[in-house]
């Protein structure tokens, strides 16, 4: 597992000709879906950042998690420090193609109120990360 601390940058105007990945982010820390929401937690307070993205043993994309998502999971009334990442991710959670648009990526964000989008390829493997600037 490599920590990388993602950047997010503005998306551009050029939106319409831009493909994901053209505009993509390093994906960031990756991990394994057995980790711990604990362990996950950690690994996020020291990478800096507000999201994992989530592999399984073979090393193919599974979900994006964030910490919101897992500080509410934490702290739902049968909330064990043994729950798994397993246990709270959706392999069909949203995601893009690296060729996509830029404008139809951002329009998905902006409809479905995402903060960012894993750039997967054909393959299952994760590329980037698609965020809004702060």
């Amino acid at each position: 597992m490599t920590l990388v601390q993602a950047q997010t940058r503005p998306m551009s105007t050029d939106a319409a000709h831009r493909t994901a990945a053209d505009a993509m982010d390093a994906a960031g820390p990756q991990v394994w879906e057995d980790m711990t929401v604990e362990v996950a937690l950690s690994v996020m307070a020291a990478a800096r950042t507000g999201h994992l993205v989530v592999c399984d043993e073979d090393g193919q994309y599974i979900d994006l998690v964030t910490r919101d998502r897992l500080n509410a999971v934490r702290d739902c009334s049968g909330y064990s420090d043994r729950v798994r990442l397993r246990d709270i991710t959706a392999s069909d959670g949203p995601l893009v193609s690296p060729l996509t648009t830029v404008a139809e990526a951002e329009h998905a964000m902006r409809h479905h109120r995402f903060g960012a989008l894993p750039v997967v390829d054909e393959h299952g493997n994760a590329l980037g990360i698609l965020a809004h600037s702060r």
